[in-house]
């Protein structure tokens, strides 16, 4: 599991499995948000099949669903209330783990939480 933290209340990760939310509370984390839409990918799991999984293990769980790595105003807003609702820290992931930045992040992250320099050009893939 590929966890990235972007502040110490907040990380993301690219697709997280049923078997990796035991790893999740492991490690202290009491929140998941999942920006995938159900059905994006064949063998992703459900939201369904996650927040069953999440719940079993006193995990809370909110799915705010962007499609195509196209962010909308009402998703914004979504996640933030998810945000301040939530209990923390809280994991957000979609199949790569960019979305959960792009929803959350209107103020600057205390670092670079990309595996390049963010002063290069290159940027990651946003989709």
């Amino acid at each position: 599991m590929d966890l990235r933290m972007l502040s110490d209340q907040f990380l993301v990760a690219p697709q997280i499995s049923k078997a990796d939310l035991a790893l999740v509370k492991a490690k202290g984390i009491r929140s998941v948000i999942c920006n995938r839409p159900d059905g994006e990918e064949a063998d992703q799991p459900t939201f369904e099949e996650m927040s069953v999984t999440a719940k079993h293990l006193g995990l809370h769980m909110r799915h705010i669903p962007v499609s195509g790595g196209t962010v909308q105003d009402a998703d914004v807003a979504l996640f933030k209330d998810a945000l301040g609702d939530l209990p923390k820290p809280i994991l957000a992931y979609c199949r790569s783990g960019t979305r959960p930045p792009r929803c959350g992040l209107w103020r600057k992250p205390r670092r670079c939480p990309w595996p390049i320099s963010c002063g290069q050009r290159s940027r990651p893939d946003m989709t």
